[in-house]
């Protein structure tokens, strides 16, 4: 809030004097711009913050400036300091299309009666403040409609006094600034996201490389020990909670829209059944899970892994907003492109995925706020549930629609684009399906080349590839990487990571493999999005996510090199 002087103040100013004298005026002199919106677009200095006049009457209402503040858009009141309790004498027409209210339930009355259950009492009380000290006042103030509806108010107060220095009125006015906030609170938000998702990425290379370490050396000594023995156990723990954490990443990464995706072939009710025993483990006794399958549903190309969590992130908030139990009813249903795209220019048919559930449900406060990150309502949450899965579906070419009542419950929508051609259930499960290459179809150890520059890492996927049968050679940066690529004939995949500080990174030694072996297959590891090009590099590039499991690795590699699959592979 911003206030204006108070009249020993105003005594040295020099004052505008109209009329001959009738009305004098003290100058704003930019003092009075507490409010999110200013109507001028520049410190107001001219315009009046407090006026001095002659006539104190209301009853001459035949001149022009009487017309001019009716036909004017801008809400304007006149409230009585002298009478009990400051009632409202004037109020223009643009007022009570403002407020709704009839001029019969307006004048007379205090202007507290725009206030409602969560109007700032700090703000109120600056007002006060304010008018006591008979200074002007400039702020947003969150009021209510006749109809009960909250709007945004951009109120200006200033004081008027007769010759003498009486205080005889204050004029207020107003304007909604709803939407203008709305956009404000949007581009803040934003702003937090792309803060969170530049200090996730900074550090997510280096967290996700010492994870690479720590989960691959754990799978490689469960793998050395057998599993049989006593420490079998704690290292699968121990590789669980590192696993954990590297999820722990992704989701950072996803609420940030920083998340590389691995966007696949995917029918939904397949993915939902498969998915039901963990959900209802989630969901616990006390609460059922109820599919409503549509038979025939066509594939989206979307990341499963992400889609899942997604899943399981809003299951538990449907369970923990139904402690007494209930019912989690998921559904899936095809919309057709004029009924997805609601008016919208002609767009693809969408699938639909609803949950719903019978619990407290969300004041229309809290749903506006549902997918904020770090924003929660119970207590010890994290408030990165719905955030990831606004993340995910935002990056999946999808849409997040929420609806809920406050004691009915809450229903989250989730809505991704048919992938194009993609088939029904049983063309889609033949199509995914990989053909195992013959064993016997390559007698040769493939030769693999790992750059790397983090010896640890590197050493890892050095034995991982290595305990699979295949030949490997390495290279701590893009430049030795190079010279072994024109020593070594029979390379037949080059597996770099991307982030190689001090020279060339793997996506330009990527490009120079293209140039120099353009037939030498190339798979790229990396821990963050903003790691990789733009979409519209000339040719796709085969990912794999930090941190990696052998067999995450070791079935991306006979995908790239199906006829060379190595015997002792396994």
């Amino acid at each position: 809030m911003a206030t204006g002087s108070n009249p020993a103040e105003s005594a040295d100013k020099q004052l505008d004097r109209q009329g001959d004298g009738q009305s004098v005026g003290v100058p704003a002199d930019g003092e009075v711009e507490g409010s999110s919106f200013n109507p001028l677009g520049n410190p107001g200095m001219k315009h009046w913050q407090a006026g001095y006049i002659e006539n104190p009457g209301l009853e001459d209402r035949g001149n022009i400036f009487f017309a001019a503040v009716e036909m004017t858009r801008m809400p304007m009141v006149v409230t009585d300091p002298r009478q009990p309790d400051n009632p409202i004498v004037f109020a223009n027409r643009a007022f009570l299309d403002l407020t709704m209210y009839e001029e019969q339930d307006v004048i007379g009355r205090n202007c507290r009666m725009l206030q409602g259950p969560d109007t700032d009492p700090d703000t109120v009380r600056e007002i006060r403040d304010a008018l006591a000290e008979r200074r002007a006042c400039a702020l947003d103030i969150l009021n209510y409609k006749a109809d009960g509806s909250a709007f945004w108010n951009g109120l200006y107060i200033g004081p008027i006094f007769d010759q003498d220095g009486e205080l005889l009125y204050f004029f207020a006015s107003q304007m909604d600034i709803t939407q203008r906030r709305a956009i404000e609170q949007s581009s803040v938000q934003a702003q937090k996201m792309e803060a969170i998702g530049q200090l996730t990425a900074g550090m997510a290379h280096d967290f996700n490389n010492l994870l690479q370490v720590i989960s691959g050396n754990l799978e490689l000594a469960l793998l050395a020990i057998g599993p049989g023995t006593r420490a079998a156990e704690p290292i699968a723990r121990a590789q669980s909670a590192a696993m954990k954490a590297g999820k722990l990443t992704q989701q950072l990464l996803t609420f940030a829209r920083k998340q590389r995706l691995d966007p696949r072939r995917v029918n939904l009710n397949a993915l939902l059944v498969e998915f039901s025993d963990l959900m209802v483990r989630t969901l616990g006794d006390h609460v059922r899970l109820q599919l409503d399958l549509r038979p025939g549903l066509p594939s989206c190309k979307l990341d499963p892994t992400h889609l899942e969590m997604a899943l399981l992130n809003v299951v538990i908030n449907a369970r923990d907003a139904m402690p007494a139990g209930g019912e989690v009813r998921i559904r899936t249903e095809l919309l057709a492109a004029e009924e997805a795209a609601k008016g919208a220019p002609p767009a693809p048919a969408q699938v639909r995925v609803s949950i719903a559930d019978e619990g407290v449900g969300m004041t229309p406060d809290v749903m506006r706020r549902a997918t904020e990150p770090f924003f929660t309502t119970k207590g010890p949450g994290t408030g990165l549930g719905l955030a990831m899965v606004h993340g995910f579906v935002q990056q999946s070419r999808g849409r997040l629609e929420l609806d809920s009542t406050p004691g009915k419950g809450t229903v989250v929508r989730m809505l991704f684009p048919v992938d194009a051609g993609a088939a029904t259930d049983a063309e889609a499960g033949a199509d995914s399906a990989l053909p195992a290459p013959s064993p016997d179809e390559h007698p040769g150890k493939p030769c693999i080349l790992v750059v790397e520059d983090n010896e640890d890492v590197r050493e890892l996927a050095e034995s991982m590839l290595d305990s699979a049968g295949y030949a490997v050679v390495s290279a701590p940066s893009g430049e030795e990487a190079l010279v072994l690529l024109e020593g070594e004939r029979d390379i037949d995949l080059v597996f770099t990571d991307v982030m190689m500080p001090g020279g060339m990174n793997g996506l330009q030694l990527a490009d120079q493999v293209r140039a120099r072996r353009p037939d030498t297959p190339i798979l790229i590891t990396t821990g963050y999005m903003d790691e990789l090009p733009p979409a519209s590099r000339a040719q796709p590039l085969d990912i794999l996510t930090k941190p990696y499991r052998q067999e995450e690795l070791l079935s991306r590699v006979r995908a790239i090199l199906p006829s060379s699959r190595p015997g002792l592979a396994g």
